[in-house]
């Protein structure tokens, strides 16, 4: 049954505050924690003990896990989260990533006021991949205004020391850029050349903290003065060429050009966000301690509550609603999508609540629409044609797939599609005015006319698109690390190529990885960047003092190659299908499955992974030889997963990574099943990349006999395909097997369970003209 509107019993929450101290070195009269109306900080601990960061670390990983996130991230917060020191800060970085990392990866950033930033605290920051953001208001006379230590004093020499610190080459990864709360009793524009001339990554410019109930500042007379002291930035900036990205303006930009906002500020992008103090306690975005004593209580503690219990507290869960989760005020307006009714908590007013537009709401529809008219944007962007008929598609090719007999021409369609698909992504990662991406650009570009099979071979790889997905530039640009490993994706392609290439390759712990060719492992963990030099026989690995070298021998797998000052990881094949099948134990970017992906594995497991892929592809033709050879030929990647601890089976795809699955082993006909579930789920994906079955606007949930909770309709869509496979596996296998047998009694379970659902899908209303033809042919296939 349907379900219309209605929120799913939790929220996935994939970012937290970790307020691992609640007093501050600073007195900032501005300050929301220490300055507004709720001042619980005073009963709380001064710092968060080791103890309390483990509970908190494993409720993050226990809800990561549950809720299969690839990755979360973790911000460091205070007060001032440096007061800390540096053991208790290494004590605590080292209990998060030991906890979260081994089911989900852990992005972690800290917001501090960079007074007490020294090389003993960015060198463990480096070591922990920490990224910092610092708080500077402008110019000294601006900073002052504001951000002072309690007897008076200026704090902005020590801040601009920091920054120093985190600008220096082994230091600037970790800087994530500069907070900076507007004041427009400052100028402007000399607050803008002061933010930039220290070369921050990004820049966020944050409107004081205020609510109907204490309004922000205005002079008399002018209706929307931060409208006016944010053009004036904006003009100056877009004047000087966007010299450094400003989050409120890409925000507004991307919103207006239909994409997403990647903040809370603006935008209508879920808000999945929650923070635990010093003691522990669970609390809502913080920002709601500017509204009333209590306001972003929650009751919970890491001791005593799971996250899935503060996801379902409704003031949580209205935060993930987008437009509906606004005043009607807001909904009725034409900014709406760009604006996103301004930050939550300055939508409070007495009697009222929540229930309001922004108190910045002139300021922001102002800004807004005075920066539309300026870029020619129109004020109320519209999503962009797609087709809803099916008509953008091959003929009969709909059809086929919907009834589960996607033959050869078929995938070479999808592929062919999905490699546009990459191809489009990397245009958008290849900056080039950016010094990480561009020499890999320029090498991918000159090689694609020198050796385009070598360019697509390596673009067809999964977790190329998957890591170019991650890349995508956000209201910041292209994040610097992640985007230079465009530079291996050219090396790889240059290695097929058989062209001599040197570029400088980022390092993860020590390792270089080239896609679906293999991994170099220097003896030294480190990050940061190593010069590759690659020839058609040999390879070298200059970083620092350090020097390696690989020697491959004349003839592809005539042997192992001959390596000094490294350790050479390659890539390996299993027999599969008549042909083999890369498996995928190496890649950086292979862990974007619903469950943690298992390390290099040894021999001796790879052989017993071998020996299940050549049982299951014995199953996979005697159940299903209609699919057999179209499963065989589109197959690219097996990745295999961490087993789960209670033998639950366990398989995933990733909708980025066509063609490729996450398996945990399991015997050969287990392994057949969750190879064919799991590839339907991957042309499935790859169709909707084309073509829209579903109105995504719908927020509808339908009820099916597989999950005990009423799940959105596009995992409703992608299960009842999914299932069709399974159904003409066990229905083969009960045609065997007898009436009675546990096939038979598997087969009608799943058949009914498919047809329900199919029957649910075309009574949801949220499909569109292809969709129900998608599922008719779902439906008549199970009749067959």
């Amino acid at each position: 049954m349907t379900v219309p509107g209605s929120p799913p019993a939790t929220w996935p929450i994939s970012q937290y505050v970790l307020k691992v101290h609640s007093r501050c070195d600073l007195a900032c009269d501005h300050c929301y924690i220490y300055e507004h109306a709720d001042q619980s900080w005073r009963g709380r601990p001064r710092y968060m003990d080791l103890d309390t960061a483990s509970a908190a670390a494993g409720r993050i990983a226990e809800h990561a896990a549950a809720h299969r996130l690839p990755a979360v991230t973790v911000v460091l917060h205070g007060g001032e989260p440096l007061l800390l020191g540096p053991h208790r800060m290494r004590e605590i970085l080292h209990v998060l990533r030991r906890r979260i990392e081994p089911v989900s990866r852990l992005e972690l950033r800290m917001q501090s006021n960079g007074v007490r930033l020294s090389e003993e605290y960015c060198d463990l920051f480096a070591e922990y991949d920490v990224r910092v953001g610092v708080s500077l208001d402008g110019d000294r006379p601006a900073n002052d205004r504001h951000r002072r230590f309690p007897h008076g004093g200026s704090s902005h020499p020590q801040v601009l020391r920091g920054i120093g610190l985190l600008r220096r080459p082994a230091y600037r990864r970790q800087f994530a850029g500069i907070l900076c709360t507007v004041d427009i009793a400052n100028d402007p524009v000399a607050v803008y050349e002061a933010l930039r001339a220290e070369e921050p990554p990004l820049v966020d410019l944050l409107l004081p903290h205020a609510t109907w109930a204490i309004p922000p500042q205005r002079p008399p007379g002018q209706a929307t003065p931060y409208a006016r002291w944010l053009l004036t930035v904006y003009d100056r900036w877009t004047a000087d060429g966007r010299p450094i990205p400003i989050r409120l303006f890409t925000s507004l930009l991307s919103t207006g050009a239909g994409g997403h906002s990647g903040n809370e500020w603006v935008g209508l992008d879920p808000a999945d966000l929650a923070t635990i103090e010093t003691d522990g306690t669970w609390e809502q975005v913080d920002s709601l301690k500017i509204t009333y004593p209590g306001a972003p209580a929650t009751g919970m503690s890491v001791f005593t509550h799971a996250v899935d219990e503060v996801s379902a507290l409704p003031g949580v869960a209205r935060r993930q609603t987008g437009l509906d989760g606004l005043a009607a005020t807001c909904r009725a307006c034409p900014v709406v999508r760009q604006c996103g009714g301004g930050l939550f908590a300055h939508r409070y007013r007495e009697g009222a609540g929540f229930d309001n537009p922004s108190v910045y709401c002139a300021d922001l529809k102002e800004l807004i629409v005075s920066m539309n008219t300026r870029t020619g944007a129109a004020s109320a962007p519209t999503p962009p044609e797609v087709d809803r008929e099916g008509a953008d598609l091959p003929d009969g090719l709909l059809d086929r797939i919907g009834s589960g007999c996607t033959d050869e021409d078929d995938l070479r369609f999808l592929n062919g599609s999905h490699l546009a698909i990459t191809r489009a992504l990397l245009v958008r990662v290849a900056d080039p005015g950016s010094a990480a991406t561009r020499p890999g650009w320029e090498v991918l570009t000159r090689l694609d006319q020198e050796a385009p099979e070598a360019v697509e071979e390596t673009l067809a790889h999964p977790y190329v698109r998957a890591w170019a997905a991650e890349a995508q530039p956000g209201p910041g640009g292209v994040d610097g690390g992640t985007g230079a490993y465009l530079a291996c994706v050219a090396a790889a392609a240059a290695v097929r190529a058989g062209t001599r290439v040197e570029l400088d390759v980022p390092m993860r712990a020590g390792v270089i990885h080239l896609p679906s060719v293999g991994a170099v492992v220097l003896p030294t963990p480190t990050t940061g960047t190593a010069t590759l030099t690659v020839t058609p026989r040999n390879w070298t690995v200059r970083h620092g003092g350090e020097r390696a070298r690989i020697t491959f021998p004349d003839a592809p797998g005539a042997g192992e190659p001959q390596v000094t000052g490294a350790r050479w990881q390659g890539s390996r094949r299993l027999p599969f299908g008549g042909s083999s099948i890369l498996f995928e134990d190496l890649d950086p970017y292979r862990d974007c499955h619903d469950w943690k992906a298992a390390e290099r594995v040894h021999p001796p497991q790879l052989a017993a992974w071998g020996e299940a892929l050549a049982r299951a592809w014995e199953a996979i033709e005697a159940d299903v030889p209609h699919q057999a050879s179209v499963v065989g030929a589109g197959l690219r990647a097996v990745v295999p997963l961490l087993d789960d601890p209670a033998g639950t089976l366990r398989s995933s795809t990733a909708r980025q990574a066509f063609a490729s699955i996450g398996l945990a082993r399991a015997d050969g006909p287990t392994t057949a099943v969750m190879i064919v579930h799991e590839f339907q789920h991957s042309v499935l994906g790859a169709l909707l990349d084309l073509c829209d079955l579903f109105d995504p606007g719908h927020s509808g949930r339908v009820k099916v006999g597989w999950r005990d909770d009423p799940r959105p309709i596009e995992g409703v869509l992608q299960g009842t395909y999914a299932h069709l496979a399974i159904t003409n596996i066990w229905r083969q296998r009960a045609r065997r097997d007898g009436a009675g047998s546990v096939a038979y009694e598997r087969h009608r379970q799943y058949r009914q369970w498919t047809e329900e659902a199919a029957d649910a899908l075309r009574g949801s209303g949220a499909l569109t003209p292809a969709g129900e033809r998608f599922v008719d042919r779902i439906a008549e296939a199970l009749t067959s």
